[in-house]
């Protein structure tokens, strides 16, 4: 599967029509710190940040976390660090996988106490997000709240379409993959 990725990402950007379409197209860059950070649009513009590097717990504390960049802003950015992104993932993968330990792959925990709130982050696809959960009596729970990172960077999409044509929109929102509804994490 590495090989094919590998493949496809060169052909995409040797391909003459595709790089006509994606160079110096949607471009967003910006000095601006968390402006777009942890999303494809600060990776894809130099501002790489990756909770799983930069606030390391386990199992990433161990994996040496390989933080996929660019810096051109472009569409052609934001598809290099995708491609970069997946084949990192297929690393990650096979390490955990290799370094399971013997024994059970689950264990019974204590009883929660409900009406406890928790809030905490964890990198998404898309970047960093935001869980809230509050627990519910039984081991249940009661309201789990994920805060998808795309809702704080729809203004950055909104920058990258200034001074391009109409028909490049879909190409440059696409890029961007950023969710309407934050239901698909």
């Amino acid at each position: 599967m590495r090989d094919r990725l590998g493949g496809l990402s060169a052909l995409c950007m040797r391909h003459g029509e595709h790089i006509e379409r994606v160079i110096v197209v949607g471009v967003f860059v910006t000095n601006e710190p968390q402006v777009g950070d942890g999303l494809i649009a600060g990776r894809a513009s130099g501002q790489v940040f990756d909770l799983r590097s930069d606030f390391p717990r386990a199992p990433y504390d161990l994996l040496a976390m390989r933080m996929a960049g660019a810096s051109g802003g472009d569409v052609a950015a934001r598809v290099a660090v995708r491609f970069d992104e997946v084949k990192e993932s297929f690393r990650l993968v096979r390490a955990i996988l290799d370094g399971l330990p013997e024994g059970d792959v689950s264990v019974a925990l204590n009883d929660a106490p409900a009406n406890r709130q928790a809030l905490g982050f964890v990198e998404g696809w898309r970047g960093p997000v935001f869980v809230a959960v509050t627990s519910a009596p039984g081991n249940g729970i009661r309201r789990c709240h994920p805060h998808d990172p795309s809702w704080q960077n729809w203004p950055v999409l909104e920058h990258a379409i200034i001074d391009n044509i109409v028909p490049d929109f879909p190409l440059i929102n696409k890029s961007f993959n950023l969710t309407y509804s934050g239901h698909d994490l």
